[in-house]
């Protein structure tokens, strides 16, 4: 029994910081009007990677498009080789955004300070620096918010504002171009925004989702909130960040993170 005991400490020991990471996965991003499409929730990376499957924690799941948007939470399911398949109309791009409601963690100290640092949670570092509380184990409540950019059918005049306008989650990566409409050079401006305003200082990542055991890029936000990727004209692409900030008055928690998450894709080059 304590052999086992000391393995699974040491199997949890060895999970990655990047296990934290979540998205919304469609079968596919570009999609005819009003075909089904099956869609996953993901967490983790490489052979951590695993589906997602809480859907009675999600607080809000919108499907937001031209002229107008969709509750999606009624198509939501319970088992099955998907947790939503839904359909999208009218053609053009689709923002599907979702938010969760808290769940706890604590880590052990070594742990905890290990992910502090390979996510760039500059507020809970120095507060648990402040306090003395470093070598002590780290308590937070999480929640995430993730958006994938669906492309339906073919473009319209309409895509370029959709994708680059904020949709209002706690903590969002907005594009400012369009992913599906960007030139030669392939490159993709995004800006953070946490409580709507531009986020300094945020450790962002782009991973490539079909050979996804670590970043392609991680990039740290300018003063204005502003980083800088480029992308191929083929795969499926996640785009990722945490914050985090130190809390009072709640006994099972010192630290309020948030996770989000931008996800797109294209076809497969001669598919």
């Amino acid at each position: 029994m304590k052999t086992q005991l000391a393995s699974l400490c040491l199997m949890l020991l060895a999970v990655p910081a990047q296990a934290h990471d979540f998205w919304i996965q469609p079968s596919r991003f570009q999609v005819a009007p009003g075909a089904a499409l099956p869609i996953t929730f993901q967490v983790g990376h490489g052979k951590f990677r695993e589906r997602w499957s809480n859907n009675n924690r999600i607080l809000l799941l919108r499907n937001f498009f031209p002229g107008g948007q969709r509750d999606k939470r009624p198509h939501l399911r319970s088992g099955g080789p998907a947790d939503l398949v839904t359909s999208f109309a009218p053609a053009g791009l689709h923002v599907l955004a979702m938010q969760t409601n808290y769940a706890f963690s604590e880590l052990p100290a070594a742990r905890f300070n290990d992910y502090a640092r390979e996510e760039g949670l500059a507020l809970i570092i120095a507060a648990r620096k402040r306090a003395g509380k470093t070598n002590m184990a780290g308590r937070e409540r999480y929640s995430r918010r993730a958006k994938a950019l669906i492309q339906v059918g073919a473009q319209t005049a309409a895509n370029q504002a959709l994708a680059t306008r904020p949709v209002g989650l706690k903590l969002e990566i907005v594009p400012e171009r369009n992913p599906y409409a960007l030139d030669s050079s392939r490159v993709l401006p995004v800006h953070v925004l946490y409580k709507g305003r531009r986020l300094p200082n945020a450790t962002v990542k782009l991973t490539n989702l079909r050979s996804d055991e670590r970043p392609v890029a991680t990039v740290v936000t300018d003063r204005m909130g502003r980083a800088r990727f480029k992308v191929p004209a083929s795969g499926e692409w996640l785009v990722n960040v945490v914050w985090g900030e130190p809390i009072s008055g709640d006994r099972a928690a010192d630290f309020d993170t948030t996770f989000s998450s931008l996800t797109f894709g294209y076809p497969t080059r001669g598919g």
